[in-house]
């Protein structure tokens, strides 16, 4: 009986799953979604970025820092914006009050649309990236597998922290409209705001470098953007004396590491933050 409970509560888990794949899919926003970062890769080589050479850097790794550059700012406002209304929107809409109607828990309807929705952002992202090595093995490029990996690891781990993130603001927001400007208002807090705070009471001396920048690293864009230069700068050199505080408190690799592993525990603490949220409040 206990097993038959089990397999039961998967079979929920991965129709919920499969349903906000399937609803994600057939909507506007992931065609554009995947058009985005498609057409980027497709961009790059119609410009030559592969027959070209700047800075030691040529070829599919020249490709794949400029991709990852631009995925930064690009993938946490798509995840965001396409998330946040996940909960919320289904709730405006009345279809959470119907799905729980059926025999499926809040546990298995909050987990399992987290899981399809994680399905959603990630594959675009990592078959853009597919792409270029596949254009570029036919064109005859060395293909730079360690950093291939390594960046599929990074953006699992991006994806993983915004996509907790998000349904941590969708469980507690009713509106949509809210949701979204609140999403926005982390984009841009992260992208911008940290990083002139920052450098602003760098400036002013008030309080020390090591915890400046300590702060700056807890921002899972700004960890995430270091690792991706270190992977083809291991001396971070193009970042100044700010390179030597990082190199000297943590090496190269286990930098790396870390910037995998502390996006990915976010986005899993922000999610069951979420959770505890949503299992507690009023669901409609």
């Amino acid at each position: 009986m206990g097993l038959e409970s089990v397999g039961l509560k998967m079979n929920n888990l991965l129709l919920i799953s499969y349903l906000d794949l399937k609803e994600s899919i057939r909507s506007k926003w992931f065609l554009v979604y995947s058009l985005v970062f498609g057409g980027m890769i497709a961009l790059f080589f119609i410009a030559g970025i592969t027959e070209s050479q700047v800075m030691g850097f040529s070829g599919l790794s020249r490709l794949l820092l400029m991709y990852i550059q631009i995925t930064i700012v690009i993938l946490p406002i798509f995840i965001l914006i396409t998330t946040v209304r996940s909960i919320s929107g289904d709730r405006d809409s009345h279809i959470l009050e119907y799905m729980l109607s059926f025999p499926i828990s809040l546990k298995q309807y909050y987990w399992g649309k987290l899981i399809g929705r994680f399905i959603t952002v990630y594959i675009p992202v990592i078959f853009a990236m597919i792409l270029a090595i596949v254009y570029g093995v036919i064109k005859g490029a060395e293909v730079p597998w360690s950093i291939f990996f390594l960046y599929t690891g990074l953006l699992f781990a991006l994806s993983s922290a915004f996509l907790g993130i998000a349904f941590f603001i969708s469980s507690f927001v009713k509106s949509s409209e809210v949701a979204l400007g609140i999403a926005f208002f982390v984009w841009i807090f992260l992208l911008a705001f940290i990083d002139i705070a920052l450098i602003s009471l760098m400036m002013q001396e008030r309080f020390s470098e090591e915890l400046i920048i300590t702060i700056a690293m807890a921002n899972p864009m700004e960890i995430f953007r270091v690792a991706a230069i270190s992977l083809f700068d291991p001396e971070l050199t193009v970042m100044g004396p700010v390179a030597y505080y990082i190199l000297d408190s943590v090496s190269q690799a286990n930098f790396v590491l870390l910037s995998i592993a502390y996006p990915v525990v976010l986005g899993i603490i922000f999610a069951f933050l979420g959770y505890r949220i949503f299992a507690k409040k009023d669901l409609v």
